[in-house]
């Protein structure tokens, strides 16, 4: 018996140290290597200090800030629908809304998205942006396209009390391309132009 056992818990102790800790430790410092920032999380710094990552978006409400996608992490108690169980970006509830197009709640979610949006905007009379009434797959998404971006740009502008064309020009500068030129679509980063409509046009 201990014959016939002995190749097996051989094969179960070299492959749990090849695969449970080689493997991980050398994948770990190439990583750190040759990619260090996305490594550490690409964690994104401001005065010193880390304010959020790059890959996990933050919410944004006041006027004076671009606003990102609607998030489909948030949940409220059904008990008691007015106290939230879950908040908005939150990795630890990352998933979509999983509702159907014909899913009358998500018609009326992103009707009642649509009227505050436009409520927001009133300078706008153009279609809404999808991406700013609809959330992505995760419900993290820490980006929004060129076009939700800059249909955003008078609502900051007046607040910033900044020239709306200076405001755009600072928008499309952060316009980040496809990867390798082909994968993916162009975006902006919410949390870096965030960032840099203080860092240009501080509020007081």
């Amino acid at each position: 018996m201990l014959k016939e056992l002995r190749p097996a818990l051989v094969m179960v102790a070299a492959m749990t140290v090849l695969t449970g800790l080689a493997y991980p430790l050398t994948v770990t410092g190439l990583a750190q290597i040759a990619f260090p920032w996305q490594a550490k999380g690409s964690l994104i710094e401001s005065g010193g200090q880390v304010v959020g990552s790059a890959l996990i978006g933050q919410s944004f409400t006041g006027p004076a800030y671009v606003w990102g996608r609607p998030s489909a992490t948030v949940a409220t108690d059904p008990a008691d629908p007015t106290k939230t169980v879950s908040a908005p970006y939150n990795a630890a509830s990352s998933g979509g809304s999983n509702l159907a197009p014909s899913s009358q709640a998500l018609i009326d979610g992103v009707t009642q998205a649509v009227a505050t949006i436009r409520a927001a905007h009133p300078d706008q009379t153009g279609p809404v942006p999808v991406d700013l009434v609809t959330a992505s797959s995760s419900g993290l998404d820490p980006d929004i396209s060129p076009a939700a971006a800059l249909w955003q740009a008078g609502r900051i502008a007046q607040v910033r009390h900044a020239p709306v064309e200076d405001v755009k020009a600072l928008m499309i500068r952060h316009i980040e391309g496809r990867l390798l030129g082909i994968l993916g679509e162009p975006r902006v980063n919410v949390l870096r132009l965030n960032l840099a409509l203080d860092e240009r046009w501080p509020m007081k």
